[in-house]
């Protein structure tokens, strides 16, 4: 009798079963990638966000500061500061001064330089005069006075003489006051400054306007006043 030899069977058409944790570290590779990528993404929105955020606050801030400025009332003006031409405070009591009887002539001459005289001398607003409106005027406290009508003076060859502007004046000197005489107008003209008035001569500018304006010439100037 033959005897059969048995052997377990191995089954060859069967199926291996899948392991369900055999694809795990791939799954799980994915997952993770992805959710790096969330995280990853995440992040750079975060960053981006922030950025913009930084940027935009600065940018609103400046607009909003332009919008004020603009808005706002401009600030008022300074105040002037004072300058050298800034009048004087003075008294407005008439300044007494003579008015000698002139000829026709000289009258006529005297009442064209009144009314060619400026209303200041630099800082000294003009006076009135007790007398001879016509003829004389005066300017500031202490008053810078204007004479016309009265005689040029003979001056010999020392006499100090000045030039201002076309003007030929004759200085005297006096305690109180420096008195300056035209020496080359046809009527004369005498303007005293007094001493509280540092450099007479510059007083003489826009009154040796005046003069040259109405006073005819009455010959040369002494050699002192020529150029």
């Amino acid at each position: 009798m033959d005897e059969k030899t048995s052997s377990p069977e191995t089954p060859t058409d069967a199926v291996p079963t899948a392991d369900p944790a055999a694809g795990a570290p791939e799954a799980a590779g994915r997952s993770g990638a992805a959710d790096g990528r969330r995280t990853g993404w995440d992040r750079s929105t975060r960053r981006a966000a922030l950025f913009a955020s930084l940027v935009a606050v600065p940018v609103t801030v400046a607009v909003a500061g332009f919008t004020f400025a603009k808005l706002s009332p401009d600030p008022p003006a300074a105040a002037p500061s004072a300058s050298p031409t800034t009048l004087r405070g003075q008294s407005s009591t008439p300044v007494e001064m003579a008015a000698p009887a002139l000829a026709q002539r000289p009258g006529v001459v005297c009442l064209a330089l009144v009314s060619q005289l400026p209303a200041t001398v630099r800082e000294l607003a003009q006076r009135p005069v007790t007398a001879g409106a016509e003829q004389n005027a005066a300017y500031g406290d202490p008053a810078l006075t204007v004479a016309c009508g009265g005689p040029e003076p003979t001056v010999d060859a020392t006499g100090h003489v000045w030039g201002v502007n076309g003007v030929c004046w004759y200085a005297a000197e006096r305690s109180d006051a420096t008195v300056l005489t035209t020496l080359d107008r046809e009527t004369g003209v005498t303007v005293t400054v007094p001493r509280a008035y540092e450099g007479p001569l510059q007083w003489l500018t826009p009154i040796s306007d005046a003069v040259v304006a109405s006073v005819p010439s009455g010959g040369d100037s002494p050699s002192g006043c020529r150029r």
